[in-house]
């Protein structure tokens, strides 16, 4: 009954946000295309509940072919993020596009944050705990870890410190949303998310 509660719950508000935040979306679309004509939106794989892929969609940050050259990881000062991506990022508005994949099923509002498939085959044993829930757009790690490009930027190696201290940390907080999760719960987090976009 709780999972259909949830799954209600994320259908209707993500219904009512797209609504609601379409004028917004739009004016995003329209500044990304004008500053170089590139598309508007980046899709990437994730791995979702049940070790089902799918395409997480975010509003592009960076410049095209951004993968092709530089790393996986972004780090704070990465050059390849264009001017409104550097904004859409700091208030967190290129994850907008996901309310289209809660509405879809991929995702729910509140969840473990999908995880890239290549980080999934490193600690599949921890994901098979984590997959047994729908990924979702913000959770503890979310708050916690609200300027991760600029943690990252601290080390000298971005990508081995996103798989040997954040990384574990996030399955760390993951398993903690999981054993504790209620309806109560997610509506704190989401409370606690807004916040921390307000205050920039």
């Amino acid at each position: 009954m709780e999972k259909i509660a949830k799954r209600g719950f994320d259908i209707v508000s993500s219904m009512l946000a797209l609504l609601v935040l379409s004028p917004v979306m739009l004016a995003i679309a329209i500044m990304i295309k004008v500053e170089d004509r590139g598309p508007v939106l980046y899709a990437q794989t994730r791995v979702g509940k049940d070790f089902v892929p799918f395409r997480l969609l975010k509003f592009r940050t960076m410049v095209v072919g951004a993968s092709e050259i530089g790393p996986a990881i972004t780090v704070e000062g990465d050059a390849r993020v264009t001017r409104i991506g550097k904004v859409l990022r700091k208030y967190k508005l290129d994850e907008l596009p996901q309310l289209i994949n809660v509405l879809k099923g991929d995702m729910s509002i509140v969840g473990p944050r999908p995880e890239d498939p290549r980080y999934v085959r490193v600690f599949n044993d921890d994901y098979e705990v984590i997959l047994r829930v729908r990924p979702g757009i913000t959770d503890y790690a979310t708050l916690e870890y609200r300027n991760e490009e600029s943690v990252l930027a601290g080390y000298d190696d971005p990508e081995r410190a996103y798989t040997e201290v954040i990384l574990p940390r996030k399955i760390e907080l993951s398993k903690r949303y999981i054993a504790e999760q209620s309806f109560f719960r997610d509506i704190v987090i989401i409370l606690k998310t807004i916040l921390m976009i307000v205050s920039g």
